[in-house]
């Protein structure tokens, strides 16, 4: 019997294995958020291809949440109803539809990774004619200049932070309208919650600077207010940087995320999707396959909450063993899904036998 392909339960949920597709940036929707017919046939391949939870992009909450002009968004009913076709095929699958719900804070308003991932200023555009936004910031002069001028940050006021906590509450609203399954909270690889989290980005004097109590405060309260929205029957996670991975100075790191995985247990999350990095371009992670997993393990290790596994996981044995040796609850997988959106199911008749019947009939022929 495989582990990765023993199903998974989570409140009244039954994920029917332990593969997941993890969040992974398209840039590809229009200036105005929607999902195109890419995400449809990207997001779909991956149900098809024998992922138990088929999750989205990081999803803006507001428009100047977006990392980019063409990032997925769901500010909107709008938005809501052109992805409710994209998770009704999901779940057709046998898959389970999640979002990952997000706010890209100072790392916001650039252009895409293939037209040089500098920063937009408001007054400018991308090649496509996508405007550039003023983005937010919990203290706008501790992060380090881009290539190239940054437009201003404004730093967040009291308003701005309910304002962000109310964008999170709401856009959990439309998730479940447009039929999301499990709803993920994103505060890592640099990104808003993940700045308010690091003392490296976070200078602020009030009641959300300083201590790792006054830190913390933004994604606790972003998360109890999706948790008060979801259902009680349907899961929560939320994805952190398990470490900055700056040891030469004052900065987020396991032993914080092991607290804070403690306290966001008791707010009613299910699991803690841990990756790391993504605060500073000083960091320096070791890189190789499962990298990331001993964040991960220790997570577990230090608390009642289940962890999710990613970075450099390629092979169906090597997942498999993640969940078999109780490194991990769910193992998390994005690249190798881009190089094979079948993976799930090469994966499956590796590790069972039920290949070629996991196989969608229309394929089966070609399995042997």
């Amino acid at each position: 019997m495989s582990s990765l392909f023993s199903t998974l339960s989570m409140r009244d949920l039954e994920i029917p294995n332990r593969l997941a597709v993890s969040p992974m940036c398209q840039y590809t929707c229009e200036p105005d958020g929607l999902p195109t017919e890419w995400h449809r046939v990207h997001l779909g391949s991956r149900a098809v291809g024998g992922a138990g939870i088929v999750m989205t992009e990081a999803t803006a909450v507001e428009p100047r949440g977006r990392i980019t002009p063409h990032d997925l968004g769901i500010w909107s009913d709008e938005h809501a109803a052109a992805l409710e076709p994209i998770t009704e095929f999901i779940c057709e699958q046998g898959g389970v539809p999640a979002i990952q719900l997000a706010h890209a804070g100072h790392k916001g308003s650039k252009h895409r990774p293939w037209d040089g991932n500098v920063p937009i200023a408001p007054d400018e555009t991308d090649p496509d004619g996508a405007e550039g936004y003023e983005v937010l910031s919990p203290s706008p002069e501790a992060y380090p200049p881009f290539d190239g001028d940054r437009p201003e940050m404004q730093a967040a006021d009291a308003d701005d932070i309910q304002g962000v906590i109310d964008a999170y509450r709401d856009a959990a609203e439309r998730s479940l309208e447009a039929g999301f399954e499990i709803a993920e909270v994103h505060a890592a690889h640099g990104y808003l919650l993940h700045e308010f989290l690091s003392p490296v980005t976070n200078e602020r004097t009030d009641d959300y600077g300083g201590s790792f109590e006054n830190r913390t405060r933004l994604v606790r309260e972003v998360t109890a207010a999706v948790r008060e929205i979801w259902p009680d029957e349907k899961p929560v996670f939320v994805r952190i940087s398990g470490t900055d991975w700056l040891d030469d100075r004052e900065s987020w790191d396991l032993e914080q995320s092991v607290r804070l995985a403690g306290s966001l247990s008791d707010l009613g999350v299910d699991l803690i999707d841990v990756s790391s990095g993504g605060i500073h371009p000083d960091q320096q992670p070791p890189g190789g396959p499962n990298f990331q997993v001993p964040l991960a393990e220790a997570i577990r290790e230090g608390t009642d909450v289940a962890v999710g596994a990613v970075g450099g996981i390629t092979e169906p044995e090597q997942a498999d063993a993640l969940v078999r040796n109780g490194r991990s609850d769910l193992v998390l997988v994005g690249r190798e899904f881009l190089r094979d959106p079948y993976f799930g199911l090469r994966a499956a008749g590796d590790l069972t036998d039920e290949a070629p019947s996991s196989w969608p009939i229309q394929y089966r022929r070609a399995v042997r």
